[in-house]
């Protein structure tokens, strides 16, 4: 743990005019707040918020900033009030620390609830001060640095899932990538402790098998630019197991199939020489085609600049480069938090960050904590493309955006109004996917409104926001309709008619606000046809009708289907929770919920298409897999031991072609959600009598 004068020190090396009053007398004022308090380490309370500000002094940060992680825990884990924080620190310490206090765990809440709390409050805490988020990034990473020491393993995964769901994106987002890639590996390492044991042996094998490897490689690019008149500074690396995990998911390969598992970087003194470094590499190495990102003209979003490419190297392996000038390097080792270091004793200001703009929308807008966590998600997690409006307004996107994405992001307006869009002077179809350097014009009309069947193409979390907006409102207005109708009928049942005041009576004694309420709460079934005769004509109903309380509702595992409703899992794409549904309605037949993306959704053009999502507490499905096999003893033994580790119950298995030393089946299994399926597939995918694993 660093030392009172240690931590003083670290922060006047950068800031010879830090406050060096304000930061002794926090660390005493933690010290003695936090008193005998322990970790589950055994380690002292106080050291936490102490190792969290020695995080913040390597990113160069001021001196408010580094009080504010010192005393970050103190308010909520001990007697410490806010006044008495703004009393002795300052109004603006103190609001920091507010943003940052950890959130009270509501043990009431489910996991989804409690994490799209936290990411509501924090996001909004994060667009008042950037500095807030890069403080509870450096807790939590100091947080999954001493994970292993908390005994409660279903506490552990869960700290470690909201870390890969949300702190390592947030750490991507703002550039700080080494931060991200600490704690992806952390949090990988307690979610996949066979694929990262697995991962781990085998690139330790690499580099017995091979040596120095990284090193010579490195040696060599070095050498070989400076053969050509350019000193650089190069640095090799194997890539970190989670990343090489994701690669073989995404790919669908095994780890021999991998063949870039070494990473460089070359640093050179400024712009032109990064350009002239690529053109080496590039006449000496044949590029990897697909594989050249040049984010020096267009940065990310997060302000990243580097140029990205991977070359044939003589060794006959695939090999990633990076290439930066210093200040790019500076900017994406520290990422935002270089925006707050100290240049010449003065810190910088402000800064307009768009993406925290648009997670806030999102937060407007998101109805269920599901649908909260799945845009931010989809707004942190994907790969970039760039866009350009007519008048060259540069707009960033995920990979697998269409002009809809595009309307959303320029302004929510335009994507409600969206009717159409030419891509480089063409018109083309809303679905097309965009690529780097489209310029996009969009058709908008007044009279347009959002289509739900967008929901099956747009890539963004925001766009997803919009529509699903819009399909509520339309809903509700639909079932309002429907109650309407139902309500009619009802009083026409009544032995005689109603004065003007019943409807009155009857919100009054059920216990509901209004009219429109009143009538959702019918075509929901939440009121029975009893229960309201007997609100609007007591007696009208017999005497032991007693109104079902509204808040009740009957447990459904499908959301957006009014209860009572027929429907069947489509046999043909099995959809299991996790999944993104999607319901087909036809007339005089029960309703069949596909995942989007089913191709036997073609055939559905003339039903009327429902947008669906699991309902709370959903669990369990079947779920089809196509399985190639090593025709090798004990094979399928292998398979099924996996199978049952995974706790994955077998249903059906057959074999349904054989060919030369290969075996395929088709198997379906029980599993309890989308998660519980990919763990399966990624373990599946590791055993060596398997070639091969898709989901059908």
């Amino acid at each position: 743990m660093l030392r009172q004068y240690e931590l003083v020190e670290k922060v006047r090396s950068y800031d010879p005019d830090a406050d060096e009053g304000l930061i002794n007398r926090a660390y005493v004022f933690s010290m003695k707040a936090h008193g005998d308090q322990q970790r589950a380490s055994g380690d002292p309370y106080f050291s936490h918020p102490i190792e969290v500000a020695g995080i913040l002094t390597d990113l160069k940060l001021d001196d408010q900033t580094i009080v504010t992680a010192i005393l970050h825990d103190t308010i909520e884990d001990t007697v410490a009030t806010p006044e008495e924080v703004e009393r002795l620190f300052g109004k603006e310490v103190a609001r920091l620390v507010d943003g940052v206090t950890k959130l009270s765990k509501i043990e009431a809440q489910s996991e989804n609830e409690r994490a799209a709390e936290n990411l509501r409050k924090f996001l909004l805490a994060l667009s008042d001060d950037i500095r807030v988020l890069l403080v509870k990034l450096a807790d939590r990473l100091h947080n999954m640095r001493t994970l292993h020491h908390i005994p409660a393993e279903e506490k552990r995964r869960r700290i470690a899932r909201e870390t890969m769901d949300i702190y390592a994106p947030l750490a991507e987002r703002i550039g700080m990538y080494e931060m991200m890639t600490e704690m992806q590996s952390l949090a990988f390492k307690e979610l996949e402790p066979d694929a990262y044991a697995s991962i781990t042996r085998r690139l330790q094998q690499l580099t017995e098998s091979g040596g120095d490897l990284v090193n010579r490689i490195g040696l060599g690019l070095q050498l070989y630019l400076a053969d050509n008149g350019l000193e650089a500074e190069v640095t090799g690396r194997q890539k970190h197991p989670f990343s090489i995990w994701k690669k073989m998911a995404e790919r669908h390969i095994s780890f021999e199939q991998l063949s870039d598992v070494m990473a460089f970087r070359i640093i050179v003194d400024d712009v032109g020489e990064c350009y002239r470094a690529l053109g080496l590499i590039h006449q000496r190495w044949p590029m990897v085609p697909g594989r050249f990102k040049d984010y020096v003209s267009t940065p990310k979003r997060n302000g990243y600049r580097s140029l990205h490419t991977s070359v044939i190297h003589d060794s006959k392996m695939r090999i990633e480069i990076q290439i930066r000038s210093r200040d790019m390097h500076e900017q994406a080792e520290r990422g935002l938090a270089a925006h707050w270091a100290y240049k010449e004793g003065k810190p910088q200001g402000e800064m307009n960050i768009p993406w925290v703009d648009d997670l806030v929308e999102i937060l407007d807008h998101a109805e269920s904590p599901e649908e909260l966590l799945e845009h931010t998600r989809m707004a942190m997690y994907q790969d970039r493309i760039f866009a350009f409006t007519p008048k060259g307004e540069l707009i960033q996107l995920p990979k697998g955006a269409t002009p809809v994405d595009f309307a959303y992001a320029v302004h929510t307006d335009l994507g409600d109004r969206t009717v159409g869009a030419k891509v480089n002077g063409r018109v083309v179809p809303l679905r097309t996917m965009l690529e780097n350097g489209d310029q996009v014009e969009i058709l908008a009309s007044e009279a347009q409104h959002p289509q739900p069947s967008w929901l099956r193409f747009v890539a963004t979390g925001k766009a997803r926001a919009g529509v699903r907006r819009f399909v509520r409102h339309k809903e509700r207005e639909e079932t309002v309709e429907l109650g309407r109708k139902i309500y009619d009928e009802i009083v026409q049942r009544l032995p005689a008619e109603l004065d003007k005041d019943s409807p009155k009576r009857a919100l009054k004694k059920l216990k509901i606000e209004n009219q429109d309420e009143l009538m959702i709460a019918i075509a929901r079934k939440r009121i029975s046809d009893e229960a309201l005769m007997e609100a609007l004509m007591p007696g009208s109903a017999g005497d032991d009708v007693a109104p079902r309380p509204v808040g009740q509702r009957k447990a459904i595992s499908i959301k957006g289907l009014t209860p009572g409703v027929a429907y069947h899992l489509a046999q043909c794409c099995y959809p299991i929770p996790g999944d993104r549904i999607v319901g087909l309605r036809r007339e005089d037949e029960e309703i069949e919920v596909h995942v989007i993306g089913c191709e036997t959704l073609a055939s559905g053009i003339d039903a009327d298409w429902l947008d669906l999502a699991w309902g709370e507490g959903s669990d369990g499905g079947a779920a089809r897999l196509a399985v190639i096999l090593r025709d090798i003893p004990g094979a399928l033994g292998t398979m099924s031991s996996i199978l049952g580790a995974k706790h994955a119950n077998i249903i059906n298995l057959q074999l349904v072609h054989r060919d030369g030393s290969f075996q395929t089946f088709h198997l379906d299994i029980e599993v309890h959600d989308l998660a519980h399926l990919h763990a399966i597939i990624a373990a599946l995918r590791e055993a060596d009598p398997v070639s091969s694993v898709e989901r059908i």
